[in-house]
């Protein structure tokens, strides 16, 4: 049993009860509020485990100074109820400084602090994973945070210019319009992180620079934090391009969905090449995501687990 005051009891619960229901349908032990107490009932383990969890849910409550958000008390109990080791105070505890709104970007699950701290360790770091795990969005939010350090001068965000089927050539108006589409992903977490006005400025100065792939031939990009988005759909060629493109002072990040090749009938994927071949080279890293780091709706990791079950993930 647990006592708390009355307004945190409330907190963590959530109106009507909604965030204890959540921790409920996740765990085998039953969990009941009554009054300022929370109690948990079932199996020595069952109740061990839950209390393990609510207890380090507690502590981020506290430490962040208001309640969990909804998202938070899921991925918690998705933590927990897939076994995972590792204490998810850790990860929610983690942040990663912006300029604009929430201030800090925190990691949601146990693999997204992993590839934080990859990316704090590694000059070229690789994650691979189903969408709507924040492969992209955390990469972008640790070149945000590293250019208004003043770690690096400018970021450079690169997608390649062919996806699902569609060639730009056979789009309508002009290049500007034509690229939006595809780099609208990457413009989209930098207005969630950046002042519209300031972001503007630092496009138009250069030290922010959103292009194709084919735009890095022939270029050293040096003090650069480089993302490329996508890459599953990089041809071998064009991920050694890009690779070599790195120049003194930089780093890259490289994200795509094995998944999600849009790559014309017989050509490899330059993603999936390069674990091959680079997996163990120091300095690299390789950072994999599953359904269970997706942090978007809740059926979300139903429909890619559904999906990869029938061997079509």
């Amino acid at each position: 049993m647990i006592t708390l005051g009355q307004d945190e009891i409330l907190a963590f619960c959530g109106e009507g009860d909604r965030k204890l229901r959540q921790i409920q349908s996740r765990m085998k032990a039953r969990v009941v509020a009554r009054g300022n107490e929370l109690r948990v009932i079932g199996s020595t383990e069952e109740v061990d485990r839950a209390f393990e969890m609510i207890n380090e849910l507690l502590q981020i409550q506290r430490s962040h100074h208001q309640p969990l958000s909804d998202q938070q008390v899921q991925l918690a109990a998705t933590h927990y109820e897939s076994g995972r080791e590792g204490s998810i105070r850790e990860v929610f505890l983690d942040t990663i400084p912006v300029p604009l709104k929430r201030r800090h970007v925190a990691p949601l699950t146990a693999t997204q602090k992993i590839y934080i701290d990859a990316i704090r360790r590694h000059d070229v770091v690789f994650g691979t994973g189903p969408a709507g795990t924040g492969k992209t969005y955390l990469a972008v939010a640790m070149a945000v945070s590293k250019l208004i350090a003043g770690d690096v001068g400018r970021i450079i965000l690169v997608r390649p210019a062919v996806e699902a089927g569609e060639s730009l050539g056979f789009l309508p108006g002009d290049l500007r319009a034509k690229l939006d589409p595809y780099l609208r992903p990457l413009t989209d977490a930098l207005y969630e992180m950046l002042d519209a006005d300031r972001l503007r400025q630092f496009i138009e100065d250069g030290i922010i620079e959103i292009a194709p792939l084919a735009y890095m031939r022939g270029r050293t990009l040096n003090n650069s934090f480089i993302i490329l988005d996508e890459a599953q759909n990089t041809s071998i060629e064009q991920m050694k391009m890009f690779l070599t493109r790195l120049g003194l002072d930089s780093q890259a990040v490289i994200t795509g969905d094995p998944t999600q090749i849009d790559l014309p009938k017989g050509r490899t994927s330059g993603l999936l090449h390069v674990q091959k071949i680079l997996a163990g080279v120091d300095g690299i890293d390789f950072i994999h995501f599953s359904g269970n780091d997706v942090v978007r709706h809740a059926l979300v990791q139903k429909i890619i687990r559904a999906y990869e079950t029938h061997g079509q993930g």
